[in-house]
């Protein structure tokens, strides 16, 4: 009896993470109005999805391209308060989306969106009025995630990586929000597929920004600190005082100010 009752909890515990990477994505098909006037939606098929980015321009000729990944939460119309400063800066900026997100077609998974990002970057960086510019990523939260192992695959390609409230994985942001009762359960079941801290170590030439506070109410400093440790110069870590992702609502011009010095 006792055996079996173990096998029914293994199958039970197996049947709730087995589709683990659910946990992790909260997407809104709730658009705000978008605050810059100049601006086209880029759409882009993946498998048999759509996925609805929307690319924004300075009034002026841009000094580079930001592509922008957004966090777990809403859609990328919920992170204008981060993109807005840097496209009255001149940049111009693409804000990519996931699959099941805003008008994008789809659910997310912690495979699909690094292999969509890959697509996307492909496809964008042909366009005439981004092929000849600095391409600058940028990842908040988790994607963070999606950031660096898109840079780590097309570093070549990439004058610089910025990460805004990232952690070091998908297993140990996990680890982080349970209980420890729980953690070794979680480390059977929340498998990372890739992970920032381990992507990072093989990124070269690549000048990285890490923004990470230690007020911040849902990632732990030391794990985006780590991210940082196991980057290569050059690298520059920018500590601000705020919860999660605020960083551009408190520090925006030094945020840029220490962007422009990456190109």
């Amino acid at each position: 009896m006792k055996t079996i009752l173990n096998l029914v909890l293994l199958l039970t515990i197996s049947c709730a993470f087995a589709q683990s990477d659910e946990k992790f994505y909260t997407p809104s098909k709730n658009l705000k109005p978008f605050e810059i006037q100049n601006h086209e939606a880029v759409l882009i098929t993946v498998d048999s999805d759509t996925l609805h980015n929307v690319f924004f321009k300075p009034a002026g000729k841009a000094k580079a391209t930001i592509l922008f990944f957004q966090g777990a939460g809403g859609n990328f119309s919920d992170y204008q308060y981060i993109t807005k400063p840097f496209v009255e800066a001149g940049y111009q900026v693409l804000m990519t989306s996931f699959r099941g997100y805003g008008k994008s077609t789809g659910k997310p998974t912690h495979l699909n969106i690094t292999s969509d990002a890959e697509v996307i970057f492909e496809t964008f960086t042909k366009r005439k009025d981004v092929k000849n510019l600095p391409v600058l990523v940028y990842g908040t939260s988790i994607g963070c995630q999606v950031a660096v192992n898109l840079t780590r695959k097309k570093q070549s390609k990439i004058k610089a990586l910025i990460l805004d409230s990232g952690f070091t994985s998908f297993t140990d942001i996990a680890l982080s929000t349970t209980p420890e009762a729980q953690h070794a359960m979680i480390r059977q079941y929340v498998v990372s597929p890739y992970s920032a801290e381990e992507d990072i170590k093989a990124i070269e030439n690549v000048k990285t920004l890490v923004i990470q506070s230690e007020q911040d109410e849902f990632v732990p400093f030391a794990l985006g600190k780590k991210v940082f440790d196991n980057a290569n110069e050059p690298k520059t870590l920018y500590q601000y005082e705020g919860k999660h992702i605020e960083a551009m609502k408190t520090d925006a011009k030094k945020i840029i100010s220490k962007i422009d010095g990456l190109l």
